[in-house]
């Protein structure tokens, strides 16, 4: 029987990240796939939000894909994500943070975007973040590493992952690209897919193309493009 219940939908980056923290910890889990257009009466026992993705674990049920992962990387203490020492797990506690705060918002605002104006002032507050990643970031706590914090993956890697994956539906709907400047991060996006946990979940451009028209448009109905709007 497996160890963890996952409640997931493939389309949804922020289940992604919890996804590639199973699988890099080699975890066995039970995946649940929920229709987030017609989620069944169900759900709203098992995710107060009505979000995915949602973990069921013994008696623990766990929401919010990055304090799942948070959890899921002291529960299975196998290939540890966080650093043990303080100062780093606040570093990293930070960018995750930052992900959650600043990059995702700018990434999702541009694309919900209809008028040229608001068009061009989130591609700017997008490239902005990404300027303050490479150089902030990436740029200063990785040294020669791969990942965010240099040779061991970090679930900052897995925080921000799954939307470049997604990049390319900037490109298509936006024609926004990552900076040429981002060095340092087009060298993680091409070791991150090199993973054997990013390949063997992932989805073709094309595929993202084809589900992410409604945010493009605007006419996306689920609670992420709703709060977007919001905020």
């Amino acid at each position: 029987m497996a160890e963890i219940e996952l409640y997931s939908a493939t389309v949804c980056p922020y289940a992604h990240r919890t996804r590639l923290a199973l699988l890099e910890k080699n975890v066995d889990f039970q995946l649940t796939e929920i229709d987030l257009e017609n989620k069944p009466d169900w759900f709203t026992a098992i995710s107060p939000y009505g979000k995915v993705p949602v973990i069921k674990h013994g008696d623990n049920i766990v929401w919010e894909s990055t304090i799942i992962n948070e959890y899921l990387d002291e529960v299975f203490t196998q290939k540890p994500l966080m650093p043990s020492d303080a100062g780093k797990k606040a570093i990293a506690r930070i960018w995750i943070d930052f992900a959650n705060t600043k990059f995702t918002p700018a990434f999702y605002k541009l694309l919900l975007a209809q008028e040229q104006e608001k068009q061009q002032q989130w591609a700017q507050e997008l490239h902005h973040h990404l300027l303050f990643m490479e150089q902030e970031g990436i740029g200063k706590l990785s040294s020669n590493g791969a990942y965010w914090l240099g040779e061991s993956l970090s679930l900052i890697d897995l925080a921000f992952y799954p939307w470049f994956e997604r990049f390319p539906i900037l490109e298509h709907y936006r024609g926004f690209d990552l900076p040429s400047e981002c060095v340092r991060l087009q060298q993680w996006w091409e070791a991150m897919s090199a993973l054997e946990s990013v390949q063997s979940i992932k989805h073709p451009t094309d595929f993202y193309i084809a589900q992410y028209i409604k945010y493009a448009n605007n006419t996306a109905s689920g609670i992420t493009a709703q709060e977007m709007r919001q905020n």
